[in-house]
Protein backbone atom coordinates (compact mmCIF):
# COMPACT_ATOMS: atom_id res chain seq x y z
CA UNK A 1 0.00 0.00 0.00
CA UNK A 2 2.72 2.60 1.14
CA UNK A 3 4.55 1.68 -2.73
CA UNK A 4 1.46 2.86 -4.13
CA UNK A 5 0.94 5.89 -1.90
CA UNK A 6 4.82 7.05 -2.87
CA UNK A 7 3.88 6.84 -6.47
CA UNK A 8 1.20 9.15 -5.77
CA UNK A 9 3.37 11.42 -3.84
CA UNK A 10 5.70 11.68 -6.21
CA UNK A 11 3.62 12.81 -8.98
CA UNK A 12 1.84 15.62 -6.59
CA UNK A 13 5.34 16.77 -5.72
CA UNK A 14 6.11 16.90 -9.52
CA UNK A 15 2.74 18.83 -10.54
CA UNK A 16 3.43 20.67 -7.61
CA UNK A 17 6.73 22.21 -9.33
CA UNK A 18 4.97 22.46 -12.40
CA UNK A 19 2.01 24.56 -11.34
CA UNK A 20 4.59 27.80 -10.52
CA UNK A 21 6.63 27.46 -13.81
CA UNK A 22 6.18 30.08 -16.05
CA UNK A 23 5.54 28.39 -19.18
CA UNK A 24 3.03 26.00 -17.84
CA UNK A 25 1.18 29.56 -15.85
CA UNK A 26 1.24 30.65 -19.37
CA UNK A 27 -0.47 27.50 -21.44
CA UNK A 28 -3.58 27.96 -20.35
CA UNK A 29 -4.87 24.63 -21.43
CA UNK A 30 -2.14 22.82 -19.59
CA UNK A 31 -2.60 24.57 -16.56
CA UNK A 32 -6.17 23.99 -15.80
CA UNK A 33 -5.17 20.05 -16.37
CA UNK A 34 -2.62 20.19 -14.42
CA UNK A 35 -4.21 22.31 -11.18
CA UNK A 36 -7.35 19.72 -11.74
CA UNK A 37 -4.45 16.75 -11.23
CA UNK A 38 -3.08 18.68 -7.95
CA UNK A 39 -6.68 19.16 -6.55
CA UNK A 40 -7.36 15.39 -7.26
CA UNK A 41 -3.86 14.06 -5.47
CA UNK A 42 -4.08 16.11 -2.35
CA UNK A 43 -6.41 13.87 -0.06
CA UNK A 44 -4.24 11.03 -1.47
CA UNK A 45 -1.37 12.85 -0.13
CA UNK A 46 -3.30 13.96 3.26
CA UNK A 47 -4.29 9.92 3.73
CA UNK A 48 -0.44 8.87 2.97
CA UNK A 49 0.89 11.14 5.84
CA UNK A 50 -1.93 9.64 8.51
CA UNK A 51 -0.94 6.37 7.24
CA UNK A 52 2.89 6.79 7.38
CA UNK A 53 1.50 8.31 11.52
CA UNK A 54 -0.19 5.45 12.12
CA UNK A 55 2.05 2.82 11.19
CA UNK A 56 5.20 4.00 13.42
CA UNK A 57 2.83 4.17 16.15
CA UNK A 58 1.04 0.34 15.99
CA UNK A 59 5.26 -0.08 15.24
CA UNK A 60 6.00 0.97 18.26
CA UNK A 61 3.54 -0.13 20.61
CA UNK A 62 4.18 -3.60 19.74
CA UNK A 63 7.39 -2.83 20.37
CA UNK A 64 6.06 -2.16 23.98
CA UNK A 65 4.58 -5.01 24.15
CA UNK A 66 7.07 -7.09 22.97
CA UNK A 67 10.37 -5.95 24.87
CA UNK A 68 9.07 -3.47 28.17
CA UNK A 69 9.03 -5.21 31.51
CA UNK A 70 6.90 -2.76 33.31
CA UNK A 71 3.06 -3.95 33.29
CA UNK A 72 2.19 -0.27 33.48
CA UNK A 73 3.76 0.65 30.37
CA UNK A 74 2.55 -2.95 28.28
CA UNK A 75 -1.19 -2.16 29.77
CA UNK A 76 -0.72 1.46 28.48
CA UNK A 77 0.47 0.27 24.97
CA UNK A 78 -2.09 -2.52 24.94
CA UNK A 79 -4.83 0.37 24.74
CA UNK A 80 -2.90 2.37 22.55
CA UNK A 81 -2.92 -0.79 19.79
CA UNK A 82 -6.84 -1.39 20.31
CA UNK A 83 -7.93 2.47 19.43
CA UNK A 84 -4.69 2.52 16.60
CA UNK A 85 -5.47 -0.92 14.79
CA UNK A 86 -9.45 -0.76 14.37
CA UNK A 87 -8.02 3.22 13.10
CA UNK A 88 -5.76 2.16 10.86
CA UNK A 89 -7.92 -0.62 9.10
CA UNK A 90 -10.90 2.09 8.67
CA UNK A 91 -8.16 4.58 7.35
CA UNK A 92 -6.78 1.49 4.42
CA UNK A 93 -10.39 1.44 3.68
CA UNK A 94 -10.38 4.92 2.88
CA UNK A 95 -7.06 4.70 0.72
CA UNK A 96 -8.96 2.03 -1.20
CA UNK A 97 -11.25 4.35 -2.79
CA UNK A 98 -9.00 7.40 -2.67
CA UNK A 99 -6.45 5.55 -4.80
CA UNK A 100 -9.47 4.70 -7.44
CA UNK A 101 -8.52 6.88 -10.85
CA UNK A 102 -11.33 9.79 -10.58
CA UNK A 103 -12.60 10.92 -13.72
CA UNK A 104 -11.88 14.20 -14.88
CA UNK A 105 -15.04 15.21 -15.55
CA UNK A 106 -16.29 14.85 -12.10
CA UNK A 107 -15.45 17.92 -11.15
CA UNK A 108 -17.07 19.72 -14.01
CA UNK A 109 -20.26 21.64 -13.83
CA UNK A 110 -23.42 19.93 -15.49
CA UNK A 111 -25.78 20.61 -18.27
CA UNK A 112 -28.98 18.29 -17.50
CA UNK A 113 -31.83 17.64 -20.68
CA UNK A 114 -35.12 16.85 -19.55
CA UNK A 115 -37.49 15.58 -22.46
CA UNK A 116 -41.00 13.81 -21.62
CA UNK A 117 -41.00 10.44 -23.08
CA UNK A 118 -43.86 7.65 -23.35
CA UNK A 119 -47.16 8.75 -22.01
CA UNK A 120 -48.10 12.06 -23.66
CA UNK A 121 -49.30 15.19 -22.03
CA UNK A 122 -48.58 13.01 -19.08
CA UNK A 123 -45.15 12.30 -20.32
CA UNK A 124 -44.38 16.10 -20.13
CA UNK A 125 -46.14 16.70 -16.68
CA UNK A 126 -43.66 14.48 -14.87
CA UNK A 127 -40.19 16.13 -16.96
CA UNK A 128 -41.86 19.13 -15.35
CA UNK A 129 -42.01 17.07 -11.48
CA UNK A 130 -38.30 16.01 -12.10
CA UNK A 131 -37.17 19.34 -13.35
CA UNK A 132 -38.98 20.76 -9.64
CA UNK A 133 -37.20 17.48 -7.72
CA UNK A 134 -33.81 18.43 -9.13
CA UNK A 135 -34.65 22.48 -8.46
CA UNK A 136 -34.70 21.50 -4.99
CA UNK A 137 -31.71 19.22 -4.83
CA UNK A 138 -29.82 21.63 -6.16
CA UNK A 139 -30.78 24.56 -3.53
CA UNK A 140 -30.75 21.96 -0.74
CA UNK A 141 -26.27 21.61 -1.94
CA UNK A 142 -25.83 25.36 -2.04
CA UNK A 143 -25.30 25.21 -6.05
CA UNK A 144 -26.27 27.63 -8.85
CA UNK A 145 -29.36 26.91 -11.53
CA UNK A 146 -29.54 28.76 -14.80
CA UNK A 147 -32.24 27.07 -17.34
CA UNK A 148 -31.10 27.38 -20.74
CA UNK A 149 -34.02 26.20 -23.04
CA UNK A 150 -37.53 25.60 -22.42
CA UNK A 151 -40.54 24.19 -24.49
CA UNK A 152 -43.05 24.08 -22.44
CA UNK A 153 -45.88 21.23 -22.46
CA UNK A 154 -49.58 21.98 -23.90
CA UNK A 155 -51.60 20.66 -20.41
CA UNK A 156 -48.44 21.75 -18.05
CA UNK A 157 -45.03 20.47 -17.25
CA UNK A 158 -41.95 20.40 -20.62
CA UNK A 159 -41.72 18.67 -23.52
CA UNK A 160 -37.61 19.59 -23.12
CA UNK A 161 -35.94 21.75 -20.36
CA UNK A 162 -32.08 22.27 -20.43
CA UNK A 163 -30.52 24.11 -17.43
CA UNK A 164 -26.54 24.42 -16.27
CA UNK A 165 -25.89 23.30 -13.07
CA UNK A 166 -22.19 25.02 -11.49
CA UNK A 167 -20.84 24.19 -8.16
CA UNK A 168 -17.91 21.29 -6.16
CA UNK A 169 -18.11 17.94 -8.30
CA UNK A 170 -21.51 18.68 -9.42
CA UNK A 171 -21.18 16.37 -12.87
CA UNK A 172 -19.81 13.57 -10.30
CA UNK A 173 -22.70 14.03 -8.41
CA UNK A 174 -25.58 14.29 -11.09
CA UNK A 175 -24.23 12.08 -13.66
CA UNK A 176 -26.37 9.17 -12.19
CA UNK A 177 -29.56 10.51 -13.05
CA UNK A 178 -28.87 10.00 -17.17
CA UNK A 179 -31.52 7.64 -17.72
CA UNK A 180 -34.97 6.69 -18.45
CA UNK A 181 -37.49 7.68 -15.49
CA UNK A 182 -40.54 6.31 -15.12
CA UNK A 183 -44.29 7.07 -13.16
CA UNK A 184 -46.79 5.04 -11.99
CA UNK A 185 -49.69 7.04 -11.02
CA UNK A 186 -53.30 7.92 -12.04
CA UNK A 187 -53.08 11.01 -14.34
CA UNK A 188 -55.35 14.12 -13.65
CA UNK A 189 -57.13 13.71 -17.12
CA UNK A 190 -57.84 10.00 -16.31
CA UNK A 191 -61.68 9.79 -15.56
CA UNK A 192 -61.73 6.24 -14.62
CA UNK A 193 -59.34 6.00 -11.80
CA UNK A 194 -56.90 3.52 -13.84
CA UNK A 195 -52.97 4.16 -13.17
CA UNK A 196 -50.87 4.83 -16.19
CA UNK A 197 -47.12 4.45 -17.02
CA UNK A 198 -45.42 7.83 -18.75
CA UNK A 199 -41.91 8.65 -18.68
CA UNK A 200 -39.67 10.98 -19.33
CA UNK A 201 -35.54 10.89 -20.28
CA UNK A 202 -33.08 12.50 -18.48
CA UNK A 203 -29.60 13.26 -19.85
CA UNK A 204 -26.68 14.87 -17.86
CA UNK A 205 -23.50 16.11 -19.73
CA UNK A 206 -20.41 17.45 -18.23
CA UNK A 207 -20.02 20.79 -19.39
CA UNK A 208 -17.16 21.18 -21.61
CA UNK A 209 -14.64 23.92 -20.87
CA UNK A 210 -12.93 26.21 -23.79
CA UNK A 211 -10.08 24.01 -23.25
CA UNK A 212 -11.94 20.92 -23.83
CA UNK A 213 -13.13 21.35 -27.26
CA UNK A 214 -11.86 22.95 -30.45
CA UNK A 215 -14.80 23.92 -32.06
CA UNK A 216 -14.11 25.38 -35.53
CA UNK A 217 -16.91 28.27 -36.25
CA UNK A 218 -16.00 27.97 -39.55
CA UNK A 219 -18.45 24.64 -38.69
CA UNK A 220 -21.22 26.13 -37.00
CA UNK A 221 -24.62 27.29 -39.38
CA UNK A 222 -26.51 30.11 -36.96
CA UNK A 223 -30.13 30.84 -37.38
CA UNK A 224 -32.50 32.87 -35.76
CA UNK A 225 -36.25 32.97 -35.47
CA UNK A 226 -39.13 34.05 -33.09
CA UNK A 227 -39.41 32.26 -29.70
CA UNK A 228 -42.29 30.57 -29.29
CA UNK A 229 -44.91 29.85 -26.61
CA UNK A 230 -46.57 26.72 -25.63
CA UNK A 231 -48.84 25.36 -28.57
CA UNK A 232 -46.56 27.46 -30.82
CA UNK A 233 -47.55 30.65 -30.81
CA UNK A 234 -44.83 33.46 -31.57
CA UNK A 235 -43.92 35.18 -28.01
CA UNK A 236 -41.78 37.72 -29.44
CA UNK A 237 -41.40 40.21 -32.02
CA UNK A 238 -37.85 39.95 -32.48
CA UNK A 239 -35.99 37.25 -33.91
CA UNK A 240 -34.33 36.45 -30.16
CA UNK A 241 -34.15 32.88 -30.50
CA UNK A 242 -30.99 31.22 -31.79
CA UNK A 243 -30.56 27.54 -34.03
CA UNK A 244 -27.12 26.28 -34.60
CA UNK A 245 -26.39 23.89 -36.48
CA UNK A 246 -22.86 21.95 -36.22
CA UNK A 247 -22.18 20.60 -40.15
CA UNK A 248 -19.57 18.16 -39.62
CA UNK A 249 -21.72 16.20 -36.48
CA UNK A 250 -25.36 16.89 -37.98
CA UNK A 251 -25.62 18.13 -34.46
CA UNK A 252 -28.77 21.28 -33.86
CA UNK A 253 -28.95 23.00 -30.92
CA UNK A 254 -31.72 25.50 -30.43
CA UNK A 255 -31.95 27.99 -27.33
CA UNK A 256 -34.37 30.99 -27.13
CA UNK A 257 -35.31 31.01 -23.57
CA UNK A 258 -33.26 34.12 -22.97
CA UNK A 259 -34.25 37.92 -23.56
CA UNK A 260 -32.09 38.64 -25.97
CA UNK A 261 -30.30 36.94 -29.01
CA UNK A 262 -26.88 37.48 -28.11
CA UNK A 263 -27.92 35.72 -24.31
CA UNK A 264 -29.66 32.50 -26.52
CA UNK A 265 -26.91 32.21 -28.62
CA UNK A 266 -24.22 32.17 -25.65
CA UNK A 267 -25.92 29.62 -24.00
CA UNK A 268 -26.60 27.66 -27.41
CA UNK A 269 -22.90 27.51 -28.01
CA UNK A 270 -21.95 26.46 -24.28
CA UNK A 271 -24.76 23.55 -25.25
CA UNK A 272 -23.20 22.38 -28.69
CA UNK A 273 -19.72 22.47 -27.30
CA UNK A 274 -21.23 20.38 -24.10
CA UNK A 275 -22.67 18.10 -26.49
CA UNK A 276 -19.43 17.73 -28.79
CA UNK A 277 -17.31 16.65 -26.09
CA UNK A 278 -20.16 14.52 -24.69
CA UNK A 279 -19.46 12.02 -28.06
CA UNK A 280 -16.31 11.66 -27.43
CA UNK A 281 -17.34 11.18 -23.78
CA UNK A 282 -19.69 8.36 -24.76
CA UNK A 283 -17.23 6.68 -26.75
CA UNK A 284 -14.81 6.06 -23.21
CA UNK A 285 -18.10 4.88 -21.13
CA UNK A 286 -19.05 2.43 -23.81
CA UNK A 287 -15.68 0.96 -23.56
CA UNK A 288 -15.95 0.84 -20.08
CA UNK A 289 -19.17 -0.56 -19.69
CA UNK A 290 -18.24 -3.48 -21.85
CA UNK A 291 -16.34 -4.71 -19.03
CA UNK A 292 -18.64 -4.28 -16.43
CA UNK A 293 -21.61 -6.36 -15.15
CA UNK A 294 -23.66 -4.05 -13.57
CA UNK A 295 -25.82 -0.50 -14.78
CA UNK A 296 -24.32 1.89 -12.30
CA UNK A 297 -22.02 3.56 -14.84
CA UNK A 298 -22.53 2.17 -18.22
CA UNK A 299 -24.12 5.60 -19.19
CA UNK A 300 -26.58 3.83 -20.89
CA UNK A 301 -29.24 6.81 -21.18
CA UNK A 302 -31.46 4.39 -23.03
CA UNK A 303 -31.84 1.91 -19.64
CA UNK A 304 -35.03 2.50 -17.58
CA UNK A 305 -33.39 3.46 -14.04
CA UNK A 306 -36.00 4.39 -11.79
CA UNK A 307 -39.24 3.87 -11.26
CA UNK A 308 -41.68 6.42 -9.38
CA UNK A 309 -44.77 4.71 -7.46
CA UNK A 310 -47.18 7.09 -6.48
CA UNK A 311 -50.40 4.36 -5.34
CA UNK A 312 -47.65 3.06 -3.23
CA UNK A 313 -45.33 5.98 -2.32
CA UNK A 314 -42.37 3.56 -3.88
CA UNK A 315 -39.40 4.41 -6.00
CA UNK A 316 -37.25 2.05 -6.77
CA UNK A 317 -33.54 2.43 -8.90
CA UNK A 318 -33.18 -0.35 -10.57
CA UNK A 319 -29.98 -0.39 -11.10
CA UNK A 320 -28.78 -1.44 -7.74
CA UNK A 321 -32.37 -3.09 -6.55
CA UNK A 322 -32.64 0.01 -3.73
CA UNK A 323 -36.57 0.97 -2.99
CA UNK A 324 -37.55 3.44 -0.57
CA UNK A 325 -41.19 4.24 0.19
CA UNK A 326 -41.11 8.64 0.99
CA UNK A 327 -41.90 9.19 -2.51
CA UNK A 328 -42.98 12.59 -1.32
CA UNK A 329 -39.44 13.48 0.49
CA UNK A 330 -37.97 12.31 -2.94
CA UNK A 331 -40.01 14.94 -5.08
CA UNK A 332 -39.11 17.56 -3.09
CA UNK A 333 -35.34 17.04 -3.82
CA UNK A 334 -34.37 14.07 -1.49
CA UNK A 335 -32.23 12.38 -3.77
CA UNK A 336 -28.99 11.54 -1.65
CA UNK A 337 -29.39 8.01 -0.77
CA UNK A 338 -30.43 7.29 -4.33
CA UNK A 339 -26.58 8.93 -5.45
CA UNK A 340 -24.73 8.13 -1.77
CA UNK A 341 -25.92 4.31 -3.11
CA UNK A 342 -24.71 4.73 -6.77
CA UNK A 343 -21.57 6.13 -5.64
CA UNK A 344 -20.20 3.39 -3.79
CA UNK A 345 -21.77 0.51 -6.11
CA UNK A 346 -19.42 2.30 -8.96
CA UNK A 347 -16.52 2.22 -6.45
CA UNK A 348 -17.25 -1.28 -5.76
CA UNK A 349 -16.76 -1.92 -9.23
CA UNK A 350 -13.88 -0.64 -10.09
CA UNK A 351 -12.15 -1.79 -6.84
CA UNK A 352 -13.46 -5.39 -8.25
CA UNK A 353 -11.46 -4.27 -11.84
CA UNK A 354 -8.65 -3.20 -9.82
CA UNK A 355 -8.96 0.25 -10.93
CA UNK A 356 -6.26 2.29 -8.94
CA UNK A 357 -3.56 3.93 -8.62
Amino acid sequence: MLDKLNIVFQRFNEVNDLIIQPDIISDGKRYVLLNREYKNLKPIVEAREQFIELESRITEAKAVLREESDPDFKEMAKMELEELEPAFEALLEDIKVLLIPKDPEDDKNALVEIRQGAGGDEGAIFAGDLFRMYQRYVEQRGWSMEVITVNEGTAGGFKEVAFEVGGEGVYGILKYESGVHRVQRVPATESQGRVHTSAASVVVLPEAEDVDVDLDMKDVKKDTYRSQGAGGQHVNKTESAVRLTHLPSGLVVECQDGRSQHKNYEQALKVLRSRLYDLEFKKKQEAQAAQRKTMVSTGDRSAKIRTYNYPQGRVTDHRIGLTTYNLGDVMNGDIQKFIDELHMAENAEKLKEGSTY
